[in-house]
């Protein structure tokens, strides 16, 4: 069985090991980017100029409102559960509208 000093050296040389092969395909990708920039002739600016808008999305208006709890539902969708059971407790659709 190993001592922990022994199986703490092996730690500290798996660390090295890991920290070398870390930097070594860091720099082999690296070199493979530039690679790829320099044969289809593009730059950095190439890279982040091609980044399309994020798509704004306009809200739904709140159809219906729990009055006790301020929850609220757009009619778009699945019934929120508060609202199938008020609707299973005997209340009407009617009574949440806005």
């Amino acid at each position: 069985m190993a001592s922990l000093k022994d199986l703490l050296a092996q730690r500290a040389a798996l660390d090295q090991q890991i920290a070398e092969t870390k930097d070594r395909e860091r720099s082999d990708a690296i070199a493979k980017v530039r690679s790829l920039m320099s044969e289809y002739g593009l730059s950095v600016a190439d890279l982040s100029a091609k980044v399309p808008k994020a798509v704004k999305t306009s809200k739904v208006a709140v159809k219906y409102r729990n009055q006790a709890t301020g929850e609220t539902w757009s009619g778009r969708g699945l019934q929120p559960k508060w609202l199938k059971a008020a609707i299973g407790a005997g209340a009407k659709l009617d009574d949440f509208h806005v």
